[in-house]
């Protein structure tokens, strides 16, 4: 279940997050993903904060269906065109639905013991090579950010076992450091996987 105290700051914060995370065209990293994607493909912004990702897959001609646990964020995504449920990670039933997953940032406020169970779920999602999207902040444990979000954090090679385990093979990695909503600059990894 989502992290009472990260929703709370999401709630406080989704106008300057919106602000933060602004773009007219879609990163390096979304590219790719937007380029591997089949025509028309069905995507799950799984953790769609306030919709700029999935507006940028729509604009490329894909289907997508919108989540965030946040009801801030998801009313934003909708001021911006974008249909957004108000659906959390344990929400994700779907069997063999998707082309794509794209969980940028978000799968990083769920604690480590339920990671595995998650990636399972999306897994059981996608369709037989299915393409699978994922950005995390790098580091070790589990720990609160300034403003009271909480975070799990990875290094690459636990990341490696956790995709093979979950029988994802990872095509492409994308690593840099960025300021975000806390102000910390932080070490960040973007895989994009395939099962």
């Amino acid at each position: 279940m989502p992290d009472e105290e990260t929703l709370s700051v999401y709630a406080a914060k989704a106008a300057d997050y919106a602000r933060l995370v602004a773009s007219d065209t879609p990163g390096k990293a979304l590219r790719a993903f937007i380029a591997a994607l089949p025509e028309h493909s069905r995507v799950l912004d799984l953790g769609c904060g306030v919709g700029d990702g999935s507006r940028h897959m729509m604009a490329a001609g894909h289907i997508v269906d919108a989540w965030d646990a946040s009801p801030e964020m998801a009313a934003l995504a909708r001021q911006r065109g974008v249909e957004a449920e108000i659906r959390t990670f344990e929400d994700l039933d779907a069997i063999a639905e998707y082309d794509g997953v794209h969980a940028n940032f978000s799968l990083l406020h769920a604690p480590k013991s339920d990671f595995p169970a998650h990636l399972a779920r999306i897994v059981r999602a996608l369709k037989p090579g299915g393409l699978f999207h994922f950005g995390t902040k790098l580091g070790e444990g589990e720990r609160r950010d300034a403003l009271g979000r909480f975070y799990a954090f990875y290094g690459e090679a636990e990341l490696d076992d956790l995709f093979a385990a979950a029988g994802l093979q990872i095509l492409n990695r994308h690593r840099g450091r960025e300021a975000g909503l806390a102000g910390t600059i932080d070490p960040f990894i973007i895989l994009l996987a395939r099962t």
